[in-house]
């Protein structure tokens, strides 16, 4: 071992999706990284390939949709169901959905298909403008928590190539190296697998020319002789997931292997009567799956996993990328918050609990939905036999359960349990102001779209993707009518500034040296305030604001762009979320853009008191009157 090894913030094993984001966060936020992969390259074809719509939402906020968009790649808008013929006349189209229905509320109601290869390229360049390289080739060779020192984590690492050994210490270790975890394995942390059918299945990625009518879709396709899943790529691409082997099989073999032409005669069979040639193949693979879950994401706080190490499933729902990135997300505004000095180290439990649950809920909808995708739908023909009055309409149990799983596939359909960060009635937080009544938001879920106009700009803006990726609680001041509320908002701004608030506990040391042009943290790292005002932009003088709300002015906003989602009302924003214009309200979302709590807004202290409860729940720091009352 190294004398004096070096030392880190935390150690990332693995440079696929979710140890690339959370390096992207943490990056971003001053941390010391030791970022590894036992590949001597990125990620050259294949692998993960769609981007859903909540997904999206975090690129934007991190600054790097523009990125991915412009390597032009395919958006899906709509899926096109094929069943099969009765009379062995092969498949044909029996119906579309919208890949993100219009009762979705997004900013992105598609699906974006890009390979993983050029997802990891912009996180790896991302992650070099703030000075954080991935280091190629290292393994991890052993680690440890020695529970001694501010690095407690002693971590073991050789060169692939060379052999060269190193030690480092660390506060954190994290594996995202995927489902043969190094870390996983040595910590004894059982795969608890979900169901015991399995699908052995060919993916292709190819240029392809075809006379089937809806290739440049997505597309599930049922035949008599086997499943298809359609994606359409960038760059003429398409990838075809093809069903081989399946456990239910009589000479089911889990080790089943197919040639590439194999596959794809494969494929015409299950596209017939309509043709299909391959141009060339860029990437091919044939692979099991099995729907597994970890029986722990961390053990001690200070070792964590995420990604594949954590959860494995089929990929045709496309969320295998997708729930890796808000892994990521979730544990990175975390550890900011407790190495900050903010929170307390037991708020970090609230990572697996939290994406455990997630995980749970993506595996019981992958195992129903790779089960229905690999069975064989029954033709036109055998419904109309098998039914005492046959209909057109048959219902199809796959195609319903796509459509009632939208919103969770979209990724806005995760809401995280009770805890500590999300506001429940028995949360140690009470007050009569929590959840005032009308209100349509619900801890743990996310925050809805609004457009907004700044009033400093005169600018509409999407008010959700005002505040970039900060690692900040966003503290949104619904200020309704000012001729109704000024009262109550000055109140509010005058008890932020007392000295054991919430907000004045967490002033940054520096605030006397913040640039003048600091948009979004002038006075906390923990909190950034935009005030939303039911009133025309030009009525809004920001003169008159209270100075510590005037000092956000790029966050001061008018309510005045209608809403199809909410007509007949004058101040949108407002009644998406349920507040009253004349009332007004406040609305705390986590730094991960997940609603925390809402809070009435009233004249007096009441509604700063209510949030230094809340707050006080997790911060390091007693606020408030807990504050007084632990001077007595």
């Amino acid at each position: 071992m190294d004398a004096f090894p070096e030392t880190y913030d935390i150690v990332i094993v693995g440079a696929g999706p979710v140890g690339l984001v959370l390096s992207a966060h943490l990056t971003r936020w001053g941390y010391k990284i030791k970022h590894i992969d036992n590949r001597s390259e990125p990620t050259a074809t294949g692998r993960a390939d769609g981007i859903q719509p909540r997904s999206m939402d975090m690129l934007k906020n991190l600054g790097l949709k523009r990125e991915f968009m412009a390597n032009n790649p395919a958006r899906v808008y709509e899926v096109a169901f094929w069943d099969p013929q009765d009379g062995g006349r092969g498949i044909h189209r029996t119906g579309t959905w919208a890949s993100c229905p219009k009762f979705i509320d997004t900013r992105h109601p598609y699906t974006t298909l890009l390979h993983q290869g050029f997802i990891e390229r912009i996180f790896i360049d991302d992650m070099s403008r703030y000075g954080t390289k991935v280091q190629r080739p290292w393994t991890i060779t052993g680690f440890k928590n020695t529970s001694d020192g501010d690095y407690p984590i002693e971590v073991d690492l050789m060169h692939v190539k060379t052999r060269e050994a190193q030690t480092v210490r660390a506060k954190y270790l994290f594996s995202g190296e995927g489902g043969k975890s190094f870390v996983r394995n040595k910590l004894g942390i059982e795969m608890r697998y979900k169901d015991p059918i399995a699908h052995v299945w060919g993916v292709m990625d190819g240029v392809v020319r075809t006379d089937f009518p809806d290739i440049k879709m997505k597309c599930t396709i049922h035949s008599d002789y086997g499943s298809i899943m359609i994606i359409p790529r960038e760059n003429n691409l398409v990838r075809l997931y093809i069903q081989l082997a399946s456990s239910t099989d009589e000479e089911w073999d889990p080790r089943k292997q197919a040639s590439e032409k194999e596959v794809q005669e494969a494929a015409k069979k299950i596209l017939k009567p309509y043709w299909i040639d391959w141009d060339w193949t860029e990437w091919y693979s044939v692979y099991p799956i099995g729907q597994g879950i970890a029986e722990r994401y961390t053990l001690d706080n200070r070792i964590f996993m995420g990604g594949d190490a954590c959860h494995t499933h089929s990929p045709k729902a496309g969320q295998g990328m997708n729930t890796a990135f808000l892994d990521a997300q979730n544990l990175a505004w975390k550890i900011h918050h407790v190495e900050s000095g903010f929170a307390k180290r037991s708020t970090l439990s609230t990572y697996e609990s939290e994406r455990k649950s997630v995980a749970e809920n993506l595996l019981n909808f992958d195992a129903k939905y790779a089960s229905l995708f690999s069975k064989r739908q029954p033709s036109a023909g055998e419904v109309s036999q098998a039914s005492d009055s046959p209909k057109d309409d048959e219902p199809n149990e796959f195609v319903e359960l796509f459509k009632s799983s939208c919103e969770f596939t979209s990724g806005y359909g995760v809401a995280y349990g009770a805890n500590e960060f999300n506001w429940h009635p028995k949360h140690p937080a009470q007050s009569s102001l929590f959840h005032p009544k009308g209100i349509r938001l619900q801890a743990g879920r996310m925050l809805p779209p609004a457009n907004v106009i700044r009033v400093v700009d005169a600018n509409e803006v999407h008010l959700e993707e005002e505040i970039p990726v900060n690692g900040s609680f966003r503290i949104y001041l619904f200020a309704g009518n000012p001729v109704s509320t000024r009262r109550a908002v000055t109140d509010f701004a005058a008890n932020l500034l007392k000295r054991h608030s919430f907000y004045k506990s967490f002033e940054s040391a520096d605030i006397g040296n913040k640039s003048y042009h600091e948009r979004h943290n002038p006075h906390s790292r923990f909190y950034t305030i935009c005030t939303i005002f039911a009133a025309c932009r030009n009525t809004i003088d920001l003169a008159q604001l209270p100075h510590v709300l005037a000092r956000y002015s790029n966050h001061i906003y008018a309510d005045t762009i209608p809403d199809s989602r909410v007509p007949d009302v004058k101040a949108a924003a407002h009644a998406k979320v349920g507040l009253d214009p004349e009332k007004g309200g406040v609305v705390v979302v986590r730094p991960d853009g997940y609603v925390a709590c809402v809070v009435g807004l009233v004249k007096g202290a009441g509604t700063v008191d209510a949030l230094n409860g809340y707050f006080t729940a997790f911060t390091t720091k007693s606020l408030g009157s807990a504050q007084a009352e632990a001077r007595l």
